[in-house]
């Protein structure tokens, strides 16, 4: 005879209780924020030399450099964390040695070899 599951109460569920709550406490704040009207650029502003002015500080630009560097901030940290995460996933640690060791550089054959005990080759 089945019998129904049963909800198991603990202290593992404190987690998904602060989860949720921090949910709730950020949709309060951004539904409530109040943001400003977009504004444009100037008509015929070259926006991709005012960045370069801006980053050497030369002034030259048709555009304000300051409202540009959050949003390349944000850019920067988030292409940083995408880099980093890529060299930690392409990197393993092997468990029966303990060294790190690079995966599929040879295009899997160790792989395959390992999985497979394939004595044979590219077979």
């Amino acid at each position: 005879m089945t019998t129904k599951p049963q909800l198991k109460l603990g202290s593992h569920l404190v987690p998904g209780l602060a989860a949720v709550a921090l949910f709730v406490v950020m949709a309060v704040v951004f539904l409530g924020a109040s943001f400003p009207n977009p504004q444009g650029f100037a008509e015929g502003a070259n926006i991709t030399a005012s960045i370069g002015y801006s980053m050497f500080n030369l002034g030259f630009g048709s555009v304000d450099g300051e409202s540009m560097l959050v949003a390349f901030e944000i850019i920067d940290l988030v292409l940083v964390a995408a880099l980093t995460g890529a060299v930690l996933l392409a990197r393993r640690e092997d468990t029966t040695t303990g060294q790190m060791r690079t995966i599929l550089t040879d295009g899997g054959r160790e792989l395959k070899q390992t999985l497979f005990d394939d004595e044979e080759g590219d077979n």
